[in-house]
């Protein structure tokens, strides 16, 4: 049984024969992985030791004292948060030990190819067809929202199988190379002048079956563990007290006497509360975590991060006046992060308008909430049964 005494002696180990001074970055990484202390509770051989997720901590901590390098998480979220726990639980061990490795240092950016022009908050409806040829399948099909296609070299993708099915049936998960044939990217310009998200043509692209994860027409299953995972990475991301949008603004509002009224004291201090519980409500949700997968609670986090930040960057560009309604730049850019905490208060209010949309509308959410949270009579649904060829489109 390994425990934290083992594990401190094991990361001391990996810092003694790769001292961060003097090690290149990626060698490291690629060293502390293969020592299992990238994701401890993962399996021997594929990054992690196979004991608590909470032993992570202790890990992290030494390194972070002898100041190695981290694997720059806000970069690699999606692989990290999203497409990494699914192949773990869905993959076989030729695609666990493939991918799992360059996927955790960075070397391979992920994306994901969920939504489409026609299937947002109705994901099951997605009409990307999927066509079985030989040993492997021909893809057609478009997706949009889709954060970093232009750094990625791996995509989750979902895809029709089988269009005579009802539609949560007859999908099939899929790993993509957006290095193929047939696979165009388009930049899709935001509010912000940015280009974060794209639009993702796929026309004749040939996958192998052996990138396929799950069994056939199992698809919607497999992609619950992604989405699950995906609401925590978003909304339960450790921060520290006053960390994240909330420490930018009571900030400012201590810098800036002049700016202050009562009632706007009123309204920070209400927030500055909410966001608190919001941090210790993601810090029992991660320790849930320590027992097993996310379940549909993290739905309800991921709900009260989107409506946070869009009333703390609306009550700071109120704080501000005049000063909240400057931009710095409106420059077409291709970012490779989203720094809500490293541009000013424009951008904040701007950028935080997607959190409603982003991994999963906050009107799905709130149905999660109602009907698998709380047990709520679910909505009626007309279309549960009809094959999905059939569907009014």
């Amino acid at each position: 049984m390994t425990d934290a005494t083992e594990l401190r002696t094991r990361t001391k180990e990996l810092l003694a024969a790769h001292p961060p001074a003097t090690t290149e970055r990626l060698d490291f990484l690629r060293a502390r992985f293969d020592a299992g202390l990238a994701w401890v509770h993962y399996p021997q051989g594929l990054g992690g030791l196979g004991v608590s997720r909470s032993l992570q901590a202790v890990v992290d901590a030494e390194l972070a004292a002898a100041g190695a390098p981290d694997n720059d998480p806000r970069r690699i979220g999606i692989g990290l948060g999203m497409a990494a726990p699914t192949i773990l639980q869905y993959g076989t061990e030729e695609q666990k030990r493939r991918l799992l490795r360059p996927l955790w240092t960075g070397e391979e950016v992920w994306c994901q190819l969920f939504s489409e022009p026609g299937a947002g908050s109705d994901l099951a409806a997605l009409g990307t067809r999927a066509v079985r040829e030989g040993e492997g399948w021909v893809v057609d099909g478009q997706k949009v929202w889709t954060s970093s296609a232009h750094l990625a070299r791996w995509a989750i993708l979902i895809a029709r199988t089988d269009p005579d099915l009802p539609k949560h049936r007859g999908i099939t998960y899929f790993v993509c190379d957006m290095t193929d044939p047939g696979v165009e990217v388009r930049p899709l310009r935001q509010i912000t002048g940015e280009a974060e998200f794209n639009e993702v043509f796929l026309t004749g692209v040939r996958i192998p079956d052996s990138r396929r994860l799950g069994e056939i027409g199992d698809g919607w299953r497999v992609a619950q563990t992604t989405l699950n995972n995906e609401r925590v990475a978003i909304g339960g991301t450790p921060i520290p007290r006053e960390g994240g949008m909330i420490g930018k603004i009571a900030g400012t509002w201590r810098e800036r006497p002049d700016l202050r009224t009562h009632d706007l004291h009123q309204r920070l201090l209400g927030l500055w509360v909410e966001a608190e519980v919001a941090r210790l409500t993601g810090v029992r949700l991660r320790q849930q975590l320590v027992a097993g997968q996310p379940g549909p609670e993290g739905a309800g986090v991921k709900l009260n991060f989107a409506r946070l930040n869009q009333e703390i960057s609306g009550l700071e560009v109120e704080l501000l006046g005049e000063e909240g309604l400057l931009y710095d730049d409106w420059t077409m850019r291709r970012p490779e992060l989203v720094d809500f905490t490293g541009r000013e208060a424009g951008y904040r209010y701007l950028r935080s308008k997607g959190n409603s949309i982003e991994g999963g509308t906050s009107e799905v959410l709130l149905n999660i909430v109602a009907e698998r949270v709380l047990g709520l009579p679910a909505e009626p649904r007309t279309d549960k049964d009809v094959a999905w060829k059939d569907l009014a489109r």
